[in-house]
């Protein structure tokens, strides 16, 4: 008989970004943490994202919670690479190897007066749009909030896609703009 609290199973999910697979693991590899790895020299604190840019395939690797979204190279049919990739992180998950090896700490700004638009506009993000992103094998992050624009980062299979600007002016700041009045603009912050 199978301990199931000790079985593993990865499967692969569709993103709206054609060029992000999102993985998905029966248990959190990154709880309450997310980890960006847009290009390989980016990778030093995660041997997992190290790893994973080992493949030729790989142009990008976000962690989060539950599940490792990948971005493939031009070129490359997701057929070939899914097998692979679920083999790899599965077997590197079980083996108990480092996901990242230090946490990676969030910078907190003070905004003065507009705390509380600020704590609006986090509260509609974390409630609203956050898990909606996550479900889509992304994230949304709040940034910055200045002269009524509110700048976020988008990361994983949000950040390249083709409808994040569609999602991110008639979705997200059609949103805020109605629930905070303070509120006048959203953009997404380039890395």
């Amino acid at each position: 008989m199978t301990n199931q609290s000790s079985f593993l199973d990865v499967y692969s999910e569709s993103t709206p970004n054609p060029e992000t697979m999102k993985f998905v693991f029966n248990r959190m590899i990154l709880p309450e943490q997310t980890a960006d790895f847009p290009t390989v020299d980016t990778t030093g604190n995660s041997p997992l994202a190290k790893n994973l840019f080992e493949f030729n395939f790989v142009n990008g690797v976000f962690i989060m919670n539950n599940f490792v979204t990948i971005t493939r190279a031009p070129g490359i049919e997701w057929e070939e690479i899914v097998p692979i990739m679920k083999e790899f992180l599965k077997s590197y998950v079980a083996a108990g190897e480092p996901i990242l090896l230090q946490p990676i700490e969030e910078v907190n700004k003070d905004y003065g007066d507009d705390n509380i638009v600020v704590a609006q506009i986090k509260e509609i993000l974390d409630t609203y749009i956050k898990p909606a992103v996550e479900t889509d094998g992304g994230q949304i992050s709040f940034r910055d909030f200045e002269n009524g624009i509110v700048t976020v980062e988008l990361r994983g299979s949000c950040s390249g896609c083709p409808s994040s600007t569609v999602t991110l002016k008639r979705g997200i700041e059609g949103m805020l703009t109605k629930m905070v009045p303070a509120v006048k603009e959203v953009v997404a912050h380039s890395l």
